[in-house]
């Protein structure tokens, strides 16, 4: 996630150049034909056109729509991570105390199964980030060479160490090697939570009706988890994002044929105006060659929007835009940490920005 207030002009333009290169090209081509090899048949009247990019903007403007509803679902699926989070700590907090218990324990000994508890919880936010970095067939950042490129100025800690090597210190031995042996991760992490408060409501540190208030907290966090997982391999409809893309690529395609007759037009009544200024007649004589920078400048802005929905379908493939799930686990870590009273020095502190972006 960005985190300035503007975007800066530069990081567009270094992320969509190799394209832009490819417009110059595909603007440069008709016009060379047209002009100096006389092909004057070689253009198309504007009006179909015109009408193919209103339609395009249309087009354009829904499926970016979409891939943004898909961002703020993920965005509000984190925010309700982080608000149950709290809740569970605070649970964790005040509901495991020896009021009802069967053998009294320490405040030592209670302080331990609470810290166990809500490191056990980060390493359910571990594993599920990580099972959301995961690459899919139909993510687009691993496979564009610009994307590829973009990434490189930001960190993403999934794609730098691995779950094994981050659940380390979250998880006692026995518990990461069932966690690592099963194919879902972040509901083997659950399942054992689930376990631990049963055996505390067994000794009574926890009392049946605490045991399921818990129990509808470790529900409400296998829903937000599953809406994640939703967002994460469900993709956005190939036959809309691929039929955009083409749309976007004819009209890109046709665009200098069309522009090229109305540049020659405006060349020509520029030198019927009857003005014999020398710049008249050399900008009249040259005006087709303008129809370059033009077309160049409609083509970056419909490639560039096409990019944009692009790069937000897929909330959490760790592009620079997408929902800043590290650091938001990282924020709830030291924020249930810190509730159950651990020792300050302990506790991780806020993640660095990269490059003004937050993962």
């Amino acid at each position: 996630m960005y985190t300035k207030p503007k975007y800066p002009i530069i990081i567009v333009f270094r992320w969509t150049r190799r394209y832009i290169y490819m417009f110059f090209f595909i603007s440069l081509i008709p016009v060379v034909l047209y002009e100096v090899l006389g092909f004057t048949w070689l253009t198309l009247p504007w009006q179909p056109i015109g009408l193919i990019g209103t339609a395009l903007a249309f087009i354009t403007g829904f499926k970016n729509n979409a891939s943004y509803d898909r961002q703020w679902e993920a965005r509000k699926i984190y925010g309700g991570i982080v608000n149950a989070s709290r809740l569970f700590a605070t649970m964790v907090n005040d509901f495991i105390t020896n009021e009802f218990a069967i053998n009294e324990k320490p405040d030592e000994e209670l302080f331990k199964v609470r810290k166990a508890i809500v490191l056990r919880h980060v390493a359910w936010m571990t594993s599920l980030r990580h099972a959301l970095r995961q690459k899919k067939s139909w993510e687009t950042a691993a496979s564009n060479s610009s994307d590829r490129e973009h990434m490189k100025s930001i960190k993403v800690m999934e794609f730098e160490h691995s779950l094994t090597e981050e659940l380390v210190g979250y998880l006692s031995e026995d518990e990461k090697d069932y966690v690592l042996g099963k194919t879902n991760r972040q509901t083997a992490v659950l399942n054992l939570q689930s376990k631990h408060i049963r055996q505390l409501n067994a000794e009574w540190l926890v009392d049946n009706f605490r045991h399921m208030e818990f129990q509808k907290v470790i529900g409400e966090l296998f829903t937000l988890q599953g809406k994640a997982e939703r967002i994460k391999n469900f993709p956005y409809p190939r036959q809309f994002a691929t039929l955009n893309s083409f749309f976007v690529w004819i009209f890109i395609i046709i665009l200098p044929f069309g522009l090229i007759r109305e540049f020659d037009l405006t060349g020509a009544s520029l030198l019927a105006s009857g003005n014999h200024n020398f710049m008249y007649e050399v900008v009249g004589d040259n005006f087709v060659w303008l129809s370059i920078p033009f077309c160049i400048i409609i083509m970056w802005i419909f490639f560039a929007m096409e990019r944009v929905g692009d790069t937000s379908e897929n909330p959490f493939e760790g592009m620079g835009n997408d929902v800043p799930i590290t650091t938001i686990s990282r924020g709830i870590e030291i924020d249930i940490r810190e509730m159950i009273g651990e020792d300050i020095n302990e506790i991780p502190g806020p993640l660095p920005e990269y490059e003004n972006t937050q993962m």
